[in-house]
C-alpha cells in the first residue's frame, strides 16, 4: 500500500495503549503499510501500527534474512490482537527502535514466549521472541527505554554511519 513516515518519540501516540484490531479491508490495509514501511528500513525486522499512526494492535515482524534468527523462524507474520499467554528465562541483550532512532540500549526480555492472535498460537524463541515482545510493548505504550535497568548504564548513542535500527 504505502511507505508510512515512523513516529519519533516524543510523538504521544507511542505512549498510548492501543485499541483493538479492525476487521476486513482496513486490517489489509494496516497490514500492507507496516509491512511497507519495514521493508523500505534495511535490516528492520519489525514495526508496529502505532509508530505509523495507527493506534491498534497491530505488528508485524520479518527475522527471515537476519543473521540473529534462530533456524526455526516463523517468516513474515502479521500479529493481529497479540497477547503474550508464556514467557520464560530471561536475556539483556542490545536493542533499538525506529521511534527512537537517536539511541540503543540493554533491555532485559524472556528467552521463549507464547503468544495468541486472533489468527492462532505461536511459539517464539531467542531473538525472534525478544523482537516480537518488543512489538507487543509498542501496542502496550511501551518503549524499550521503559524496560531498561540503568538509564545511565544501559542507554548509548547509536554510532554513526550504522544502519537504521533493527528493530520496530
Amino acid at each position: 500500500m504505502a511507505v508510512r513516515k515512523v513516529l519519533l518519540y516524543p510523538d504521544p501516540v507511542l505512549k498510548r495503549v492501543c485499541a483493538p484490531a479492525p476487521e476486513g479491508d482496513e486490517l489489509d490495509r494496516v497490514i500492507a503499510d507496516l509491512v511497507d514501511t519495514m521493508r523500505s528500513f534495511p535490516g528492520c525486522v519489525g514495526i508496529a501500527a502505532p509508530q505509523i499512526g495507527y493506534e491498534v494492535r497491530v505488528a508485524v515482524i520479518d527475522l527471515s534474512e537476519h543473521k540473529k534468527a534462530p533456524p526455526s523462524v516463523h517468516g513474515l507474520l502479521a500479529l493481529v490482537d497479540p497477547v503474550v499467554v508464556a514467557s520464560d528465562g530471561a536475556e539483556v541483550a542490545r536493542e533499538g527502535c525506529l521511534s527512537i532512532p537517536q539511541l540503543t540500549a540493554n533491555v532485559r526480555r524472556a528467552v521463549t514466549c507464547g503468544v495468541s492472535t486472533r489468527d492462532g498460537d505461536y511459539e517464539f524463541e531467542g531473538f525472534e521472541a525478544r523482537c516480537v515482545l518488543h512489538e507487543i510493548d509498542h501496542l502496550d505504550g511501551l518503549l524499550f527505554l521503559d524496560r531498561v535497568d540503568s538509564l545511565t548504564q544501559d542507554v548509548f548513542p547509536r554510532k554513526t554511519g550504522k544502519p537504521q535500527p533493527k528493530g520496530g
